[in-house]
């Protein structure tokens, strides 16, 4: 039996099937959830570009040109959902959870709250090591960071990328190895502090 393909599911649900429109929520669940993670930089923010984005889908289904892909348009509304979230975010800065130890020192709450004192040595530098990725690619200028997480965390074909963010090819492979060249300095500098 040969399987859906997004574009028909998308026109079944513009038809006004609620399945249809379900199914294309869990197929894309998964993937896009974690590309609005890497890009985001945290869940929360993630979980709410992801619910945001199948809105604007709902919404938008009857422009939806079905001899078209479905996947780049999804990742379109996806990355403008996600940063208009972290504009408005930035305009609006979240408070410190610290807090004073008894030396005086702050003490940063969250992180102790994260921490989990029983996991091996292995697990924990694991840990570290994709936290500290995270936060490289966090620090990234937007067009890198989007274009990074796109090639390297979606794995979208070039092609795909080009559509979602309205560019030329041939600035894709321009930025992304911008975006590499970036993230590699900055992986060597604070590797090397360390």
């Amino acid at each position: 039996m040969k399987q859906v393909t997004d574009e028909q599911l998308i026109g079944l649900a513009r038809d006004g099937d609620k399945q249809a429109f379900g199914q294309l929520m869990q197929r894309y669940e998964k993937e896009l959830f974690n590309f609005l993670v890497k890009f985001m930089g945290q869940r929360t923010l993630a979980e709410d570009a992801f619910q945001e984005t199948f809105l604007q889908v709902h919404i938008s289904a009857s422009s939806f040109d079905t001899r078209r892909r479905f996947r780049p348009w999804l990742y379109t509304i996806a990355a403008n959902k996600a940063r208009d979230l972290l504009r408005s975010r930035a305009r609006r800065p979240a408070m410190q959870l610290t807090t004073s130890d008894d030396q005086g020192g702050e003490v940063d709450l969250w992180h102790n709250l994260l921490r989990d004192e029983t996991t091996p040595q292995d697990i924990l530098e694991q840990k570290q090591q994709k936290e500290l990725v995270r936060e490289m690619v966090a620090k990234l200028p937007e067009h890198l960071r989007e274009i990074l997480v796109l090639a390297y965390f979606n794995q979208l074909p070039y092609k795909e990328i080009a559509q979602v963010l309205g560019i030329p090819l041939g600035t894709v492979k321009s930025r992304l190895h911008a975006a590499v060249s970036a993230f590699a300095r900055k992986y060597n500098e604070i590797t090397e502090v360390r």
